[in-house]
């Protein structure tokens, strides 16, 4: 854990470029606009792939450890979509990630409805990302033995 920890560093900062950017759309574009643009899921998705190949071909990891890595990666992603969820209920706000369609509902909902949806997207969403990472550790095979 704290190798993965260590190596995604370069994640960790796009993971907050990339919340702090949905939360300044929230405030400026309309969520059917904006959504797409600045994408946590999206972001966790791709990464996962890139780095369970770059780490099967230069850092010798095994289809489990790839998977492992990934599931990481979409853990922390969903704990901040989680937390951003929980921090704009509590300060009253209307952005990305308390928009019924975020939750997949038609209407609003309280609070602790939302937080049982992301905490079902916490647990789903990292499952299937270590899916994910199982596709990039096969497309790690197409990438060259050394970095050279």
């Amino acid at each position: 854990m704290a190798q993965n920890l260590r190596l995604a560093h370069l994640y960790f900062v796009l993971l907050a470029l990339v919340a702090i950017g949905r939360w300044m759309l929230s405030f400026r574009v309309p969520y059917q606009v904006g959504t797409d643009k600045m994408s946590i899921v999206i972001l966790t998705i791709f990464a996962s792939v890139f780095y369970a190949a770059f780490c099967r071909r230069w850092r010798g990891y095994s289809l489990l450890q790839a998977m492992g890595l990934a599931a990481m990666l979409a853990f922390f992603g969903q704990l901040v979509i989680l937390l951003s969820t929980a921090a704009s209920y509590i300060l009253g706000l209307e952005t990305y990630f308390n928009d019924p369609r975020a939750l997949n509902v038609p209407a609003a909902i309280p609070l602790l409805e939302a937080l049982g949806r992301r905490s079902v997207g916490l647990a789903s969403n990292t499952i299937l990302n270590s899916i994910v990472g199982m596709l990039g550790w096969a497309l790690g095979a197409l990438l060259p033995a050394d970095a050279k």
